[in-house]
């Protein structure tokens, strides 16, 4: 078992192990909002207004030979809020599952799968062509999953206490 500077083990090491590589992955979805803001100097709406007039025109053509184009910022943005919407409530429930003795093997698969779910759902979904790429669904579900089966597995964890 690993323990920390003054010899007491660590009590989260499976959580604390992906927090990183989640955190750094956040920050990289941080960093393409900005570098579209600044691109498109927009300074604070969700969208460029460029795009706004123009997917309004498009919404009203009848046109349904292509599709209509999405807005990189607003884009980012999303993958950006998806990820905060989900991530933190998964870590939340891995370190409760974790602090009530969770199996380190359960949690990692479940925080393994949710770290590949997100970049999936980002990277081979949303900016994927027409923003519809495979990566989409595959990561909703997976997250969907993931947070549900940290919840019940937590849930599981500590029915005793309830007098289950």
């Amino acid at each position: 078992m690993s323990t920390n500077a003054l010899g007491l083990p660590l009590p989260l090491p499976v959580t604390a192990s992906f927090a990183l590589p989640l955190s750094l992955y956040y920050i990289f979805l941080q960093i393409r909002v900005v570098t579209q803001r600044v691109t498109t100097k927009t300074v604070i709406a969700q969208e460029t207004s460029s795009s706004s007039s123009s997917s309004s025109s498009t919404k009203s053509s009848s046109s349904s030979d292509s599709p209509p184009t999405v807005d990189p910022l607003f884009i980012a943005n999303r993958a950006q809020a998806n990820f905060i919407e989900n991530v933190p409530l998964a870590l939340l429930l891995s370190a409760f599952a974790e602090i009530n003795g969770g199996s380190k093997t359960y949690l990692t698969s479940a925080l393994a799968a949710l770290t590949i779910a997100r970049v999936l759902h980002v990277e081979a979904g949303l900016l994927a062509q027409g923003n519809k790429g495979p990566g989409r669904p595959i990561g909703f579900l997976t997250t969907l999953v993931v947070n549900l089966g940290l919840a019940v597995y937590g849930g599981v964890l500590v029915k005793g206490y309830w007098g289950y």
